[in-house]
């Protein structure tokens, strides 16, 4: 009996990354990577599965019914596949409570969020992660947001914004307004879609929420404060003075905020955005995220402090804060805008090795392996066939130059280099093969 045919398909929101996204895709890890490393922070991996208790609880009610269960027949465990690396973070803490603190860890790892797929959001997706725990000093923070702006202006952007709030300015603001505890939660979620319902919107929203309003009044006179960091604090000073939680936050913003200025971040890449919430339940305290005008893709980094999530898995607590970069997001807007540099190429391979025929076969490999010793990334053609299809396929992968060694080029020791966008070609001594091509890749 035929075997049925199948037709070939992934999931809605995950996707298949064929090698030439998968070389962007690195590039623009080993920058992240680079910079990371540049601060301190260390690698750390941890298990794409977790205890589904490790989870739960942690995100808010919204977000948990984004997380991916992922039993299977017969398992005695409850287990769910990661939704980010910063719970996952903390059970490693609590778990290792050896490790020396502050504790710098950077990953990069695919987390899986089952939301509705669109553009620039997938369900399963790469987080790049640089976390700090152990210490409650703003300078921890003010290096978070030092580490957004060298990685976006080392990939090329030019144009993009750090939005900085805090959670308990967002608190304050809350309790100065008149705001009952029990719907905080539903302020902080009107208020975090002012970018996308404008004023008019967020006025709506809290009035079906059954806010007062002269409440509303008071809190879309602060929403709408602007300026430059210190006028932004302190017109929030003057007006939050009264609210003792209000003034911890002002007062670590502005820390945060002496601080960038010393680690060399222009004020015109970030701002204090008093509506800025991000929707994790954990945080407690600095928040950051990251937009760019165009394309309208959302947020491209987030983070900030959580300073009570490592309690939920330790009676020793440790306060905590760290930042995420989205690469799908990021990589998206690099191929909109054409910004990967030219030696970001199609295929990691440098050089070509054409096989003549099926008797120089040997000799095109001593070439292929003489090359590799030197680190040149070099492919050789599986196959002897004609010297034009070879050439061809090169052309096609986006190899740069091919090697060419005929029975004309052995007898006198020497052999062919071509330049396969340029079409130059040059016949040198077999011994000067290397030093050729390296002095072509080196421009």
């Amino acid at each position: 009996m035929a075997t049925p045919f199948i037709k070939p398909r992934v999931p809605r929101g995950m996707r298949d990354i064929l090698p030439e996204q998968m070389i962007r895709r690195q590039y623009v890890i080993d920058v992240i990577r680079d910079v990371f490393e540049e601060f301190g922070f260390e690698p750390l991996q941890t298990p794409a599965l977790e205890l589904s208790e490790v989870l739960t609880g942690k995100y808010g009610p919204d977000a948990e019914k984004l997380i991916y269960q992922a039993g299977h027949v017969g398992g005695k465990e409850d287990i769910s596949l990661r939704y980010d690396l910063s719970v996952p973070l903390c059970r490693v803490v609590a778990m290792h409570p050896q490790l020396p603190k502050p504790f710098k860890r950077y990953q990069i790892d695919p987390v899986w969020r089952a939301e509705r797929p669109q553009k620039g959001r997938y369900r399963q997706f790469f987080q790049c992660d640089a976390d700090t725990v152990g210490t409650e000093s703003m300078l921890a923070d003010a290096e978070n947001v030092t580490l957004i702006y060298q990685v976006l202006t080392r990939l090329g952007f030019e144009q993009f914004e750090i939005n900085i709030n805090d959670r308990k300015l967002i608190t304050g603001i809350g309790q100065f307004a008149g705001v009952p505890d029990e719907q905080l939660g539903g302020l902080y979620r009107s208020i975090d879609k002012l970018d996308k319902i404008g004023l008019a919107g967020v006025r709506d929203e809290l009035a079906e929420n059954q806010i007062p309003e002269p409440v509303i009044e008071k809190l879309l006179a602060l929403l709408q404060i602007e300026g430059d960091s210190a006028t932004v604090l302190n017109a929030l000073r003057e007006q939050l003075g009264g609210s003792e939680v209000a003034r911890e936050g002002i007062a670590e913003l502005e820390e945060l905020n002496g601080y960038l200025t010393t680690l060399g971040v222009p004020d015109e890449f970030y701002r204090m955005n008093v509506s800025m919430v991000r929707g994790l339940e954990y945080y407690t305290g600095p928040i950051y995220e990251t937009v760019v005008e165009e394309p309208k893709i959302g947020s491209i980094t987030g983070g900030g402090r959580y300073d009570e999530l490592i309690g939920s898995f330790s009676k020793q607590g440790y306060p905590a804060t760290g930042t995420s970069f989205g690469i799908e997001r990021i990589i998206d807007v690099m191929e909109e805008f054409d910004m990967f540099p030219a030696a970001v190429g199609k295929t990691v391979t440098q050089v070509l090795v054409t096989v003549f025929d099926a008797e120089l076969a040997q000799e095109s490999l001593k070439l292929a392996t003489l090359l590799r010793q030197d680190g040149i990334k070099t492919e050789v053609y599986c196959r002897p066939t004609r010297l034009s299809a070879q050439i061809k396929y090169a052309d096609t992968k986006g190899i740069p130059y091919a090697v060419i060694l005929g029975s004309d080029e052995l007898e006198v020791g020497k052999v062919a280099i071509r330049n396969l966008a340029s079409r130059e070609q040059q016949i040198v001594p077999r011994a000067e093969l290397v030093e050729c091509i390296q002095r072509w890749i080196n421009g």
